[in-house]
């Protein structure tokens, strides 16, 4: 531990700053950040004067709860480019996450924007015991995703090697393991495991590989999966949070020497706990929906951006900054499987596609292991009659195929009966959820 302290040791002085001078930073910053979004983005104008409140309100911390929410609709319904809130060549990347249509919600970031993601990558890496002497594989995807070229500039910021690995071929991953001796690797914690299966598989003792610290995010995990890779890796474990509409990965991380929690970056990120139903700010400690509204984004600022995830805010401990408790669960019907955002409605879309198909269905997930699993169980056309066993195992093939293709993630299917799918007299059950709680 005091290994890990020492070879941690250069914090930003932000980090262990006093409550009050946190406070006063954010409050300064804020207000920045109300005015650029005010004065630059229609929609940020209309919905604070809809609201009858003006940036110049906003006297005390306690004062954003009167300024209206940022929905993931509201994102969409300004694609592509309706959020940005500087001159288009200000922007240096765009990025976008998928969503339950084909639009996508879109994400910019100015040269500052990218500097400062770096950077704050950079510092989860150090909260993670992670140094410049290390070498680095990144292992989630590049592309329009966030994570793969997030972890990769906020590695090489703290002056890291960095494998560029990206995801899938796990047999590849591996055999850069083992020839290419990366200390740290930043991955989802469900495709850790596999990594692991695979070097049993390859007759290699993963204890036994070069890494010594893995940084996971993008999808919930449990301390008992983090025991089962620490123990079957050797590493330790630490958990990294962002979302893309925030900045992406980088928003919050888990310092290894306590392992309690993420710590939320406040000089950049100043959260709420809401309650999902009322909008209600909630105290420190119970639990509701984090939001958040950033304190220096140029080309995409957001205001009270109401994130889904369920979580409570705690007192911080390895640093000033308040923790967040590890995500419980969302507020909407989004499922996250295996690091896939997976929505009930993109489903539908393909089982309405094929034709054979009726809309009665849910999805059942469960947990095998450690791993996330996503079961469809949906009913045939009661127009076809009673089907063979060769016509629902390739309805159930054909179903599997579109929803691995359209939606990315791979899952079971159920042909059953007509009349099996539990029916609803109002909303519909869509998703049951099979896996242990804690």
């Amino acid at each position: 531990m005091n290994t890990v302290k020492q070879a941690n040791g250069l914090l930003e002085s932000v980090e262990t700053c006093s409550r009050d001078e946190l406070r006063a930073l954010q409050l300064r910053r804020l207000r920045w950040s109300l005015n650029h979004a005010y004065k630059n983005v229609p929609f940020y104008r209309h919905s604070f004067d809809a609201a009858g409140v003006h940036p110049s309100d906003l006297q005390s911390l306690e004062d954003l709860a009167r300024f209206p929410f940022t929905l993931k609709s509201d994102l969409r319904d300004n694609y592509p480019f309706g959020m940005v809130a500087t001159p288009m060549e200000d922007v240096v990347r765009i990025h976008a996450s998928s969503g339950t249509t084909g639009r996508p919600t879109v994400v910019s970031y100015t040269q500052n924007d990218v500097d400062m993601w770096a950077t704050l990558v950079a510092r989860c890496l150090r909260a993670a015991g992670v140094t410049s002497s290390d070498i680095v594989q990144v292992s989630y995807g590049y592309g329009l995703f966030t994570g793969g070229l997030g972890a990769h500039y906020g590695a090489e910021r703290l002056g890291c090697a960095v494998i560029p690995m990206s995801g899938g071929q796990t047999e590849k991953q591996v055999q850069l393991i083992h020839d290419f001796k990366p200390t740290a690797i930043m991955v989802t914690p469900s495709y850790m495991l596999n990594i692991a299966d695979e070097f049993e598989r390859q007759g290699l003792d993963p204890r036994k590989s070069s890494l010594r610290v893995g940084v996971f995010g993008a999808e919930p995990w449990t301390n008992a999966m983090r025991e089962e890779i620490e123990e079957r890796m050797g590493i330790d474990a630490v958990d990294i949070y962002g979302l893309s509409e925030v900045m992406g990965p980088g928003v919050a991380q888990e310092c290894v020497e306590t392992k309690d929690g993420p710590t939320i970056w406040e000089d950049f990120f100043y959260p709420e706990i809401i309650d999902p139903d009322t909008g209600e700010v909630l105290p420190d400690g119970e639990e509701g929906e984090l939001v958040f509204t950033s304190l220096a984004k140029e080309a995409f600022p957001v205001i009270r951006y109401r994130s889904r995830d369920l979580s409570r805010l705690l007192p911080g401990t390895a640093r000033t900054m308040r923790r967040m408790e590890r995500i419980t669960g969302r507020s909407d019907d989004m499922l996250i499987i295996r690091g896939v955002n997976v929505f009930p409605s993109q489903i539908e879309e393909r089982i309405c596609a094929h034709g054979k198909l009726a809309p009665h269905y849910q999805l059942e997930v469960s947990r095998e292991g450690n791993v996330d699993s996503l079961r469809v169980r949906v009913e045939p056309q009661p127009s076809l009659g009673e089907l063979t066993e060769a016509e629902r195992s390739g309805f159930g093939e054909e179903l599997a195929y579109a929803i691995k293709s359209y939606v990315g993630v791979t899952a079971a299917v159920d042909i059953v009966n007509v009349g099996e799918v539990e029916r609803s007299q109002g909303k519909a059950k869509r998703v049951v959820d099979l896996r242990p709680k804690g």
